[in-house]
């Protein structure tokens, strides 16, 4: 009889299993990484940037995420979002871990609209300022069109395409661009193809050296001659400007807790 019912059990729990949607299971192992304060993203926006920042995070062992709030305190949205990172604790591996957070704030005092970003631990790493900023730069223009759903995909992907290279190198180097070197394995392919079908032809051995008699020919003049010199001085100007409207560096939370950062205007 109880081996009836334990059957019987089992066959229940498989049977609530099946019927429970896959996406819903999934649903419930996924962090919530984004907040979206301003409201400026649908519900299933929200729900498809958070999946994609959970997918893409766990490749990376890197909590992404996205804050965006009309206003902050004294419009210090860099000193918010370090007391956002020491209050709230986000970290893929552990409280306090490794993160990367966008911050965007959307009325300041000034009537303008910031965007900002942090990486802590390893994103503080392979996401130094200089690539903070590159990110940054990369998804200005479609904040500043109202494209916050594909600025926030950009922001994720990008984020998880540089921290696969190593910390010192550009990411953005050609080189590593997968159809130049496409492109670049077809050209050398082409030219050794080339050199290959030109030398199949044979090749010719019969020169200027092959008609001409020795004992007669010879050099009749020779002649240098010397016209001038001239040597031109041009000065090499230095280049003083500024940056494009932002601004990078890093900073320490009160919790002690070190970051890479990137901010600017859109």
């Amino acid at each position: 009889m109880r081996r009836r019912y334990t059957l019987w059990a089992v066959l229940f729990l498989l049977a609530v299993y099946w019927m429970v949607p896959a996406g819903a299971v999934a649903a419930a192992d996924m962090k919530p990484l984004i907040f979206d304060e301003a409201n400026l993203l649908s519900p299933e926006e929200r729900n498809e940037l958070n999946a994609m920042a959970n997918e893409y995070g766990a490749k990376r062992e890197t909590d992404f995420m996205i804050l965006t709030v009309n206003s902050v305190p004294n419009d210090d949205y860099e000193l918010w979002t370090e007391n956002f990172y020491d209050e709230y604790a986000p970290g893929y591996d552990k409280p306090h871990g490794n993160t990367v957070i966008l911050t965007m704030v959307m009325s300041a005092r000034d009537g303008t609209r910031n965007v900002h970003l942090e990486g802590y631990y390893k994103a503080e790493k392979y996401l130094d300022s200089g690539r903070l900023t590159k990110i940054r730069s990369k998804i200005t223009p479609d904040l500043s069109n109202g494209d916050y759903k594909q600025a926030f995909e950009k922001y994720i992907k990008t984020a998880h395409r540089y921290m696969g290279f190593e910390p010192g190198v550009n990411p953005d180097n050609v080189l590593f661009n997968i159809w130049f070197q496409l492109g670049s394995a077809a050209a050398i392919g082409a030219i050794a193809v080339g050199i290959m079908a030109y030398r199949s032809g044979g090749r010719v051995t019969v020169n200027r050296r092959t008609y001409e008699d020795a004992s007669t020919s010879g050099i009749m003049d020779h002649q240098d001659r010397y016209i001038r010199t001239t040597t031109t001085k041009r000065k090499i100007e230095r280049n003083t400007g500024g940056g494009s409207g932002g601004g990078g560096g890093g900073g320490v939370t009160k919790g002690g807790h070190s970051h890479s950062s990137s901010s600017g205007k859109f």
